[in-house]
């Protein structure tokens, strides 16, 4: 019988993986439907806040929906007309930097050799390529504005889940039978992902506007497009905020010296530790955090998956999933999996065993 049920549950893995590979294999086959989609769900989250404020204010769902896309409308208009020129130059202007950053790599291998370090064996250029970075930041952003291209599309589905999303709990009511006790697993999760992204959004705000005023202090080229830069990759946690300020630094390196560079990049890890880690804890809820490798796992697999913009969503994907995960119980370990390093009970008691045994 133990044999048969080794088996069994050997089968059962087989099974499970089997189906995770083809459900992984249909979302990259579907990419194309699938990247405006969660574009659009993910505007829809952002603007649900605002949407049901007006409905409490006493407007009718059809003007709160009109007036909220209006505002979605403006926003995304202002930003590209902010940004769309700078995106175009970048890219025009993208062969040169990389020029300029190979001969600047050249001056710090010579000045290297100068002082007895020899480097000419170790293949530097082609370790550390800094025009490989230009170019991932080129691909992110001709990514996302090809995606854009879709902008009807999406913004059609933005107002259509705005409009079932006040009916959509009296729907899952009458298929539940009615009882509220089957709601409150779906409540929490809703209320957690909206707190979740209204949260990140407005600080994510707050570190672009911030990184594009600083740079336009410095003096770097493009202000406008790294603090764009700087907000859609605040989503990611610890890595997106590295990732944002590496082109700017190069960009730097190249227009102003390594000096006015140095300057940039201390800008850059004062604001993303001021709001980062001083600011955001104080708002953000308990579990609704990531562990490190997770973040970057995550970004290399909904990166894969979905291209560029799965990138910018893996870690919104992945927080979702985590607190769906959170919201079960038979489910919860997976969630605490997924999560930061939790501090053991024991360790803390430990802690304070000291203090209580001096104050008897």
């Amino acid at each position: 019988m133990n044999r048969i049920d080794h088996k069994k549950e050997g089968s059962q893995i087989l099974v499970t993986i089997a189906a995770f590979v083809v459900v992984v294999a249909g979302i990259s086959a579907a990419q194309a439907i699938l990247v405006p989609f969660l574009l659009a769900a993910f505007i829809a989250i952002i603007s649900a806040p605002p949407l049901f404020w007006l409905q409490r204010k006493g407007l009718p769902t059809w003007l709160a929906i009109l007036v909220v896309i209006l505002g979605v409308l403006i926003i995304a208009l202002l930003m590209a007309w902010l940004v769309g020129s700078s995106v175009e130059n970048f890219s025009r202007d993208l062969p040169v930097y990389e020029t300029e950053l190979m001969q600047q790599m050249t001056l710090v291998m010579d000045w290297l050799e100068r002082f007895g370090v020899n480097v000419s064996g170790l293949a530097v250029t082609e370790i550390f390529n800094p025009g490989a970075a230009m170019k991932l930041v080129a691909t992110l952003l001709n990514g996302l504005g090809n995606v854009l291209a879709n902008g009807f599309l999406i913004l059609m589905t933005v107002v259509f889940i705005l409009l079932e999303a006040s009916s959509f709990p009296a729907k899952l009511r009458t298929v539940l039978g009615g009882p509220e006790s089957s709601l409150v697993h779906f409540d929490d999760f809703i209320s957690n992902v909206k707190h979740y992204m209204a949260i990140k959004t407005l600080f994510s705000l707050a570190n672009g506007t911030l990184v594009a005023i600083w740079l336009v202090f410095v003096g770097v080229d493009y202000p406008l497009l790294w603090g764009l830069l700087a907000f859609a990759l605040n989503y990611i946690p610890n890595i997106g905020s590295i990732i944002a300020a590496v082109p700017a630094v190069l960009v730097a390196i190249v227009q102003l010296g390594f000096m006015k560079a140095a300057v940039t990049a201390a800008g850059y890890v004062v604001i993303n530790q001021l709001i980062g880690s001083v600011i955001e804890p104080r708002f953000m809820g308990r579990g609704l955090g990531l562990s490190t490798l997770v973040v970057f796992l995550s970004l290399l697999f909904w990166g894969w998956v979905l291209g560029p913009v799965g990138m910018l969503l893996s870690v919104p994907l992945t927080i979702t999933a985590k607190m769906a995960l959170d919201s079960r119980d038979d489910t919860r370990w997976m969630a605490v999996l997924l999560g930061p390093e939790i501090i053991s009970k024991s360790s803390t008691e430990a802690t304070h065993e000291p203090a209580s045994d001096s104050e008897s």
